[in-house]
């Protein structure tokens, strides 16, 4: 079927996920919303971000998406239900990777950097209760570094602060495994791995969503296989800024829309 995905976030970080998603499924039509004009999400209440989640939803499904990937931590926690609730086709979403960290670590320790909105939703909760019962987690959020990614800023002596101020508190309890648990986070690993032990294993769920993809587009028939169209872009902030660090995050200098949603 050679109708489109659409995938969104509430900025750029979903860029990483669409990287996998196009390495995994080069045969599908992508359309991506970046809900900039918003973020981040991990600032806001429950309630805006499930019906920010909703209008762009609905866009997407407007625009003929055939399946749906909800390509950020906060929306999914706070707005998948309501979606899958709303919307008749599959839906994807993102969780922090604490399942496969619980298996990774060797001493039992873990860390998480995520966003404030993440760290405080009843999933991550569940997540916690359900996988991470033997291992002791420490949890970090991180303000200011969506922001860095959002502009382009992967690294530099800002970024690099940030990284240390965020990072420190948990290489010092011992970490040996650390979850980026925001979409925007894997665009910042250049940076990161330096500051950290070489023992530290870093883990997120990008590759994960794209499997789960593939799986439901297969068990639905609607797999594509001939060739995928460009990829289409839009943004509730300003497109010019987009367009700026789209080379720099997906190597893409592709045009950009203004969302009015």
């Amino acid at each position: 079927m050679s109708a489109p995905i659409g995938v969104f976030d509430s900025g750029v970080g979903g860029l990483s996920v669409l990287r996998e998603i196009q390495q995994l499924l080069p045969a599908e039509s992508l359309l991506y919303v970046a809900d900039s004009g918003h973020v981040p999400y991990g600032e806001k209440p429950p309630e805006f971000i499930r019906e920010r989640s909703r209008r762009i939803a609905a866009f997407l499904v407007e625009q003929g998406a055939k399946a749906l990937v909800v390509a950020c931590n906060t929306a999914t926690a706070a707005a998948i239900n309501d979606l899958r609730a709303e919307f008749n086709l599959p839906i994807i979403g993102m969780e922090p990777a604490v399942k496969p960290a619980a298996l990774a670590t060797r001493n039992g320790v873990v860390g998480v950097l995520a966003t404030t909105g993440t760290l405080q939703s009843a999933k991550f909760a569940a997540l916690l209760d359900r996988f991470a019962r033997s291992v002791e987690v420490i949890t970090q959020p991180c303000p200011g570094l969506v922001e860095c990614v959002e502009h382009g800023e992967l690294c530099g002596p800002a970024v690099e602060a940030l990284l240390k101020r965020y990072t420190a508190p948990l290489v010092a309890a011992g970490c040996d495994t650390l979850i980026l648990g925001c979409t925007h986070y894997p665009f910042l690993r250049p940076a990161l791995v330096p500051l950290l032990p070489t023992q530290v294993q870093l883990v997120d769920t990008g590759a994960a969503v794209a499997r789960q993809l593939l799986a439901q587009l297969t068990a639905c028939a609607l797999r594509h296989e001939g060739d995928a169209a460009p990829t289409r872009f839009w943004t509730s902030g300003e497109p010019q800024l987009l367009h700026r660090v789209l080379p720099v995050l997906l190597n893409t200098d592709s045009p950009v829309e203004k969302l009015k949603v």
